[in-house]
């Protein structure tokens, strides 16, 4: 399971045209979830998130978290986060897991963080053809992998 974490000003999607969801201050997560990936997983990789210090505090250094920041928190699925590059020119996504075994970790995403996050947690739609629009704050941009969370 892969994670891009993006602090931002604000965030938002649109599909079909329309707003689907928007934050101001906070992270965007764009969430990678590979075939074999476990709720084990995805708790470690939640509250990984939810933990992480990418905020300033009053001395202008990263140290807060986004509660103690009081932000907010974008979850949008992205599968194109497990492509393989190895051959050629287009992309393998074999890796990515396939939406029967997707969806109930997505989903289950949006309910850890709905715990975690104490402030508004906003998400896009699985599967939706998605317009993702950011002011990246900093910039500041985390890759996390449960795979290497040891």
């Amino acid at each position: 399971m892969r994670a891009v974490v993006q602090r931002v000003r604000e965030a938002s999607v649109h599909i079909r045209g329309t707003e689907h969801a928007h934050i101001s201050k906070g992270l965007l997560v764009l969430l990678g979830i590979e075939a074999g990936d476990t709720a084990e997983d995805l708790e470690w990789l939640c509250g990984k998130v939810a933990r992480m210090r990418l905020f300033a505090d009053a001395e202008d250094v990263m140290n807060l978290d986004i509660n103690e920041a009081q932000g907010e928190l974008m979850l949008v699925s992205q599968f194109t986060l497990h492509a393989s590059t190895r051959k050629g020119n287009r992309p393998s996504y074999i890796r990515a897991a396939r939406p029967e075994e997707a969806i109930p970790l997505y989903l289950r995403a949006k309910q850890l963080f709905s715990v975690l996050v104490h402030n508004h947690v906003r998400s896009g739609e699985f599967g939706a053809d998605m317009q993702v629009e950011l002011v990246n704050d900093g910039p500041v941009t985390i890759v996390i992998d449960s795979k290497l969370k040891e």
